[in-house]
């Protein structure tokens, strides 16, 4: 499957669709919809819709629509909760959820270029990666609380510095560090926790998920500081 607009490398999701044109897929969701059924439940939906031969990242965003990119988020992240990375996956869903940080911090349109957004993924490769990542919404699934510490989700300022957060992960999450263990999940949990706290209106969650991205900094600067330590410990015994 491939994107509908291959001549435009902006996803304009800034016009919502009318009645006739709103997507059906599980991912446009409104909030009430989010903080009725679990975000696993919706996940799984989403993931039980996928097409059975390939997917492009233009196809999810138009699939999910403006209200569903935290959604689109969430499961975008799954892929980097397991310890197997998935061939041509982490490029296009890493680039995904840094355009979706953007576009929500600013306000604007997503842009990807062509070649991200139109790029064909194999579902068979993907859906088992997506489906394993699932595990990790059930033990979130046991600290969140929906209505939670909702000042630090509500108004202007928390929704910029959740956004913002949201950046930072998927910096981290792009970081050259893929066959270090952990440096795909820590990042990863970090934006599962946001992603999901700002749907569910959940503080505690987004908290977390800023602590997260606190200890992924930590980790990069312990393996950037150590390689550092080593490589000046070998050149200086020489």
């Amino acid at each position: 499957m491939t994107h509908a607009n291959t001549d435009e490398a902006t996803t304009n999701l800034s016009e919502e669709p009318s009645e006739e044109q709103a997507p059906k897929s599980a991912g446009a969701l409104s909030p009430e919809l989010v903080s009725q059924r679990s975000v696993r439940e919706e996940l799984q939906r989403a993931i039980d819709e996928l097409p059975e031969d390939t997917v492009t990242l233009g196809d999810l965003l138009d699939r999910f629509g403006k209200s569903g990119l935290l959604m689109l988020t969430a499961m975008m992240t799954l892929v980097f909760l397991i310890p197997v990375s998935i061939p041509g996956v982490s490029t296009v869903f890493g680039a995904g959820i840094l355009m979706i940080g953007v576009s929500r911090a600013l306000n604007r349109p997503i842009w990807l270029p062509k070649r991200v957004m139109n790029r064909p993924l194999s579902v068979e490769k993907l859906r088992p990666g997506l489906e394993r990542g699932l595990k990790w919404t059930r033990r979130l699934e046991r600290i969140s609380r929906a209505g939670r510490l909702t000042r630090l989700v509500d108004g202007r300022a928390a929704t910029l510095s959740g956004d913002l957060a949201l950046i930072l992960g998927a910096v981290l999450l792009m970081m050259p560090f893929g066959l270090i263990p952990f440096s795909n999940t820590l990042p990863g949990i970090a934006l599962l926790f946001l992603a999901t706290g700002m749907m569910q209106r959940d503080g505690g969650a987004v908290l977390l998920g800023h602590a997260m991205n606190i200890a992924t900094i930590v980790y990069f600067s312990v393996l950037i500081g150590g390689a550092g330590w080593s490589i000046r410990a070998l050149f200086g015994s020489g």
